[in-house]
């Protein structure tokens, strides 16, 4: 049996930031085939780790998909979002809503460390800049998943942590959209 793999996925513009120096990521909007990419990444997902501000912003999916216009990308995503299992870090949370969504009950360390031990073919997906620096910083992600926007932003919350040692990547896969967006895997080379 394999261990599962913690990746780390989340759109980042080309000078490395998730969000810009206004907290904004407008300019991060997937098209529809950039959209049906994360769809497909999320299919091979059993579990995902959280932190407070992305918990906030993916509430959004819990009901957008009762809108009669919502088009059938949306509406499976939210779909798949639903049923996925959610784990959420928060210092300031004291509860969580959402479907299969709970709050960590251990360190990141802990929680990942119960969730490979757990046999399931899934990966464990982790999201939110802040809680994928600490997830680095104690050597935990196995796989970068950067979706890189064509857009300089000139500051804000980083992509890629600042750590006290390198960490070698081997490219898995690369692809180009027509939007300029690059989607990259690149896995720790240990």
């Amino acid at each position: 049996m394999t261990m599962r793999q913690v990746t780390y996925s989340m759109g980042c513009s080309l000078d490395g930031f998730v969000v810009g120096p206004d907290g904004s990521f407008d300019w991060s909007v997937p098209d529809e085939h950039e959209f049906a990419q994360h769809i497909h990444d999320l299919r091979g997902t059993s579990v995902h780790l959280l932190g407070r501000r992305l918990y906030e912003t993916m509430l959004y999916w819990e009901d957008v998909d009762q809108e009669p216009e919502t088009d059938f990308s949306t509406r499976e995503w939210a779909r798949l979002w639903r049923e996925l299992p959610k784990i959420v870090f928060s210092t300031t949370l004291t509860e969580v809503t959402g479907t299969n969504t709970r709050l960590a009950t251990g360190s990141l360390a802990e929680e990942i460390e119960r969730l490979r031990a757990e046999y399931d073919e899934g990966e464990i997906a982790l999201g939110g800049a802040r809680l994928a620096a600490e997830a680095a910083e104690l050597d935990l992600i196995d796989e970068y998943r950067p979706f890189v926007h064509p857009v300089l932003v000139g500051g804000g919350l980083p992509y890629f942590p600042e750590l006290e040692r390198q960490v070698r990547l081997e490219l898995v896969s690369s692809r180009a959209f027509g939007t300029g967006v690059v989607a990259s895997r690149y896995r720790v080379v240990r």
